[in-house]
């Protein structure tokens, strides 16, 4: 089974050839087109010797070209390992040294220290690419080479600290299958794209690909591109951040009537603004469907009241299975998954999952009395503030709803006598002060969750996805 001969049959099937697959800017690739690009590629890294199990990094910045060569790997059933383009050489390394890799395929400029055979220059639309080989110093292991394996995908943290997520063809196509029972992709969706693809590659691009869908790449100038597309009537279904939803709340190009088209807009990748999801419902008349997204088991959780569910990641999705277990007197408890399409293992250190296993998200949340989910926060993030729970996202939350506020962090700094002090750090869209901040969280939280400090600060640090990066105060 492969993934990409998956999307072919179903192109076929339909006989959607002819059918636009990729859009960006002025370029429009259609399926059959794709597929020629694909195929090209192939040819070049078979003889180079790219083979059924290779493991090949791949480096790349988001592009109609990172998707063509992101397929001709998985075509060959070698194995793809996904980089972000912001990565360094030094993650590069510890990469090659963890996991192990047999080929490095890069964008030409990302790796100046390299040079490598030249791929696909009558091939690729706009980017120059090389290919070299690597000396592979991690075998194997017996039980991984008997997996039919697609990715190894790393999270968005440092890649040094991930232990690669193991994803093979066949667990990718169950996914893929489970998340369209909510998402109802068809090949009558455009869908406008924005999100780096290092990260977001399984359940959106191989799903809308495989459902005959057209995508359209706008992350190129952001606002600007998606601006464009708006303006000319393209575009059903979103998939992007609340950064990108809150831009275009914010956007005077953007009107009120600009999205009347789109069907469904999910938002992912980091937890939801309320005053984001509300200042969009109030501009465009519709609710942001918020998505529960795990790279381990897939989309489990798709919001179908967006709206009216606010800050909700929405029910189970049919395929699935949900345990909340350890509540507490709030009903808050620790989210256990299991279902289609769940990860296979891990690559460092290698671990194979077992069937049927249930997957430890590290996450809580409680749920209401409809079977919709709220997400409060990592277990490993709770504050314990004198024998009592705070949750760091429920704190977010409501600081974030301050018309001020354009991004927060709240987090636990130890203390000798009550354990840990919630204490926050808040960057500012208006000009406030920390009293009224305070005062604001006083009007809407228990005392014990109030933050003992608040810091304002010009910015927050973020992961490469765009996720703010949590700190842990030793002192």
């Amino acid at each position: 089974m492969n993934i990409v001969e998956t999307i072919r049959d179903s192109m076929i099937k339909r006989g959607g050839e002819g059918h636009a697959a990729l859009l960006e800017n002025d370029r429009r690739l259609t399926y059959r087109e794709l597929f020629t690009a694909i195929d090209g590629i192939a040819v070049e890294l078979r003889a180079f010797g790219v083979t059924r199990g290779s493991r090949v990094v791949f480096y790349c910045q988001d592009s109609m070209d990172d998707i063509i060569g992101s397929l001709a790997i998985l075509s060959l059933s070698a194995i793809l390992i996904p980089v972000h383009p912001s990565s360094g050489t030094q993650e590069l390394n510890d990469l090659y040294d963890r996991i192990g890799a047999d080929f490095l395929f890069f964008e030409r400029g990302l790796c100046p220290d390299q040079d490598g055979k030249a791929v696909g220059k009558d091939v690729f639309l706009e980017k120059d690419f090389g290919l070299c080989s690597l000396t592979n110093k991690v075998p194997f292991s017996k039980e991984m080479a008997e997996l039919n394996l697609a990715f190894i995908r790393f999270s968005s943290g440092t890649t040094s600290l991930s232990k690669g997520v193991l994803l093979s063809h066949e667990t990718i196509i169950d996914r893929l299958n489970a998340a369209n029972r909510g998402m109802q992709i068809t090949d009558n969706d455009t869908v406008l794209w924005v999100l780096s693809m290092s990260y977001h590659f399984v359940v959106s691009i191989l799903l809308f690909l495989r459902e005959g869908a057209t995508i359209c790449l706008c992350y190129d100038n952001f606002p600007k591109s998606f601006e464009k597309a708006l303006s000319q009537g393209i575009g059903t279904f979103c998939y992007a951040s609340p950064y990108h939803y809150y831009s275009l709340n914010e956007s005077e190009q953007v009107s009120s009537s600009a999205l009347q088209n789109i069907r469904m807009a999910i938002s992912t990748s980091v937890k939801l603004p309320m005053e984001t999801e509300k200042k969009f419902l109030e501009k465009f008349g519709f609710g942001l469907t918020e998505a529960y997204g795990i790279i381990e088991v897939g989309l489990p959780f798709i919001n179908d009241k967006p709206g009216e569910k606010h800050s909700s990641v929405g029910r189970l999705l049919p395929d699935y299975e949900f345990e909340l277990r350890n509540r507490d007197q709030d009903g808050i408890g620790e989210i256990f998954l299991r279902g289609p399409g769940m990860y296979d293992g891990y690559a460092s250190p290698w671990y194979r999952r077992e069937a049927n296993s249930w997957f430890d998200t590290g996450d809580l949340g409680r749920m209401d009395d409809e079977g919709y989910l709220y997400i409060v926060g990592r277990n490993k993030n709770v504050i314990n503030f004198a024998g009592m729970k705070v949750y760091p996202y429920e704190v977010e939350m409501i600081l974030a709803s301050h018309p001020a506020v354009k991004e927060v962090l709240v987090f636990g700094k130890p203390h000798p006598r009550y354990n840990q002090l919630p204490i926050a750090k808040v960057v500012l869209e208006k000009k406030t002060d920390v009293n009224e901040l305070q005062t604001f969280c006083a009007r809407h939280l228990s005392p014990y969750k109030v933050p003992k400090s608040i810091e304002i600060v010009s910015f927050l640090p973020k992961t490469h996805s765009g996720k703010v990066r949590r700190v842990i105060e030793t002192e």
